[in-house]
């Protein structure tokens, strides 16, 4: 994989675990923690996806459903 290409993917996750983030705190979570517990997430893999690594789809998708927005709504802010 180029640089170029490796810098966009990275940035791309930063861009993702910021959005889980935020979408967590707007839900009422201050501890991410205490969230993933809640939603039957594994604590320190959703930590990890907070921090912008690579996820497959299928635990975003479990991450969208557990923040109680579609996907459309998620990825309809911070990613332009």
């Amino acid at each position: 994989m180029g640089k170029d290409k490796l810098q966009f993917k990275e940035e791309d996750l930063k861009k993702l675990g910021e959005r889980i983030r935020s979408l967590r705190i707007k839900k009422g979570y201050s501890n991410y923690e205490n969230f993933a517990y809640e939603h039957d997430i594994a604590r320190a893999q959703y930590g990890k996806y907070e921090k912008g690594e690579d996820l497959r789809y299928s635990s975003l998708m479990k991450v969208i459903r557990a923040l109680g927005v579609t996907p459309k709504d998620f990825f309809s802010e911070g990613f332009e």
